[in-house]
């Protein structure tokens, strides 16, 4: 429509291609460290920091070193409407790294929607990814935002996975698989402190409201209204043996947000592999004794963090002495020597199977994560996409323009495993 037409034809205008808004953030750094390195300052992408503090966003610049002399430093507070609006008019993405998004992301998320401008994040938060699409999706619809939550660790590799083997299978055997199951093999790596803050959070405003408790226990909470519903039960919660895989699993920690986002992302493409679709997601924990036991103690552990931060005296221990705080993160020694490894299985209605393998190079909270959100933007603001506005997600979003870049730029591989 012409709305959107003139929306398009404004941002392909703009100073800036993409804005890192909380660049003196630990991941935010990360990810204009990244951009500069990849793809500096003066070539064909320009880009800009943002955030509140002028002088932690000069120090952060000065970190940089002698390339970032002219790069752009932009002031916004995350609940100034007017500064953020400024903000999204002046750019084709925003790219935000200011979690927890429930407490920090809603101005910033109304003030792209508004300008027509694309934007991406690291939300794992399902109650509050939910309410940006009740309130924005229409709207973003009209303007021609693209607002693409979900672009780290959750749930890039997930989602744009899924999207991968069904091209895969597609192509192989000519049909799509009914079933996919992800297994986490192996990851190296800390849990970032910012997913820990918005884990908390989502806790506390579970334990106010059991309304947003009931939404986050349907498998089916992010998709459209109307569609809410479908073959899959609620995500593991016990140790339980797999007969593909041929071992024991357990529980995966970050199920909760990835499988909604492939179930969102194949309802935004109209079902392609049947309404009857079932999607699932464990972690590998080995063979015999051993693995059960690897499994009952990963299992019991999660119920422990979760039973740990649901009290106020046992959360706040934990915030002093365990967990990691929000703007903190490991070495970048740390960073490089991590990595993740990750299997599908996917099976098609006539009982073939494929399976494939999904890898990074980096630890998957920061290293990683940095890196495909990073590009992530790039794609949005460069890469001609067929997706128009909407809330949306990675793979619906970006699919086959950002697994190249991903594989290209970012350390990440996705094959067919034999």
């Amino acid at each position: 429509n012409d709305g959107e037409s003139t929306q398009m034809n404004n941002k392909n205008d703009r100073e800036f291609d993409v804005i890192v808004y909380g660049a003196t953030g630990f991941t935010g750094t990360l990810v204009a460290e990244y951009l500069l390195r990849q793809y500096g300052l003066d070539g064909n992408l320009k880009w800009g920091i943002a955030g509140r503090s002028a002088s932690k966003l000069e120090s952060v610049k000065e970190s940089l070193g002698e390339r970032a002399t002219d790069l752009e430093v932009i002031v916004a507070d995350s609940r100034d409407r007017s500064a953020l609006a400024a903000l999204a008019a002046r750019t084709r993405v925003v790219l935000t790294t200011v979690g927890p998004y429930a407490l920090y992301g809603s101005e910033l998320v109304r003030a792209c929607v508004e300008a027509g401008t694309d934007y991406c994040d690291l939300a794992g938060e399902v109650q509050w990814i939910r309410k940006m699409v009740d309130t924005h999706h229409e709207r973003a619809r009209e303007t021609g935002a693209r607002i693409v939550h979900c672009c780290g660790f959750d749930s890039i590799p997930m989602d744009l996975g899924v999207f991968f083997l069904q091209q895969a299978a597609k192509e192989q055997y000519g049909g799509y698989c009914h079933s996919i199951s992800l297994f986490v093999k192996a990851t190296k790596g800390t849990a970032s402190g910012g997913t820990i803050a918005s884990m908390m959070n989502i806790v506390q405003e579970a334990k106010k409201d059991r309304s947003i408790a009931r939404m986050m226990a349907n498998p089916y909470a992010l998709n459209p209204e109307g569609e809410r519903e479908g073959p899959d039960e609620r995500d593991q919660q016990k140790v339980l043996h797999d007969k593909d895989a041929g071992c024991w699993t357990a529980p995966f920690v970050m199920a909760g947000v990835n499988t909604r986002v492939v179930r969102r992302s194949h309802a935004l493409a109209g079902y392609p592999y049947g309404r009857d679709f079932r999607y699932r997601e464990a972690v590998l924990t080995g063979n015999g004794v051993g693995g059960w036991f690897k499994g009952s103690m990963m299992t019991l552990a999660l119920g422990a963090l979760f039973v740990g931060i649901s009290f106020n005296a046992t959360r706040k221990l934990l915030q002093k002495f365990v967990l990691p705080k929000p703007g903190e993160g490991p070495s970048p020694e740390l960073q490089k020597s991590g990595f993740f490894n990750l299997m599908q299985i996917g099976k098609l209605a006539d009982g073939s199977v494929l399976r494939t393998r999904i890898t990074g190079d980096q630890d998957p909270g920061y290293g990683s994560t940095s890196k495909m959100l990073a590009e992530a933007a790039v794609c949005l603001a460069r890469d001609d996409l067929d997706a128009r506005g909407g809330v949306l997600t990675p793979a619906f979003a970006m699919g086959d323009k950002l697994l190249a870049r991903l594989r290209d730029n970012a350390g990440l591989t996705f094959d067919v495993v034999d």
